[in-house]
């Protein structure tokens, strides 16, 4: 059973990033995608994305980046996941626009620097988990797509 749900695992899962500059310390939260899908996230906001966490299931992530600007806070609808990512960087992240399978635009920061945009690679695959670079401001960030958890009684 363990190989063939390796084989589903290597099928579905995809990586878009690093976005952003080279500075900063190296985090991820794999570890934090076992307490459920995302559910809600918490930007910090000046001129750039200064900080974030990401709440999985019932769990808030560690917060990364800095403390300062203006803190947003969006909760996710039951059921409801992140599909896209875009935003604009320079040396750090200036803006990030989450979508959802609701057709939600869920937009944080500047609309300053060079664009990306980032999309799952295989069909029916949310953003599951986020992981970058973070100093005193979010350096860079990767996203990690796979399958909606299907035990999500925690959720």
């Amino acid at each position: 059973a363990s190989a063939s749900a390796s084989a589903i695992q290597a099928r579905s899962s995809s990586y878009n990033g690093d976005f952003g500059g080279s500075g900063g310390r190296r985090f991820s939260h794999s570890g934090n995608q076992l307490d459920g899908p995302i559910t809600a996230l918490r930007i910090r906001v000046n001129r750039y994305i200064v900080g974030l966490q990401v709440r999985y299931g019932k769990v808030w992530s560690a917060h990364v980046g800095g403390t300062g600007g203006n803190l947003e806070e969006v909760f996710l609808h039951p059921g409801e996941s992140v599909i896209q990512v875009s935003g604009k960087y320079k040396k750090y992240l200036r803006k990030l626009v989450f979508v959802t399978d609701k057709g939600r635009y869920l937009s944080f920061g500047t609309d300053i620097g060079t664009s990306f945009s980032a999309v799952p690679l295989h069909p029916n695959t949310v953003l599951r988990f986020i992981s970058g670079r973070a100093g005193s401001l979010i350096d860079a960030i990767g996203l990690h797509w796979d399958v909606y958890p299907s035990d999500c009684s925690s959720c």
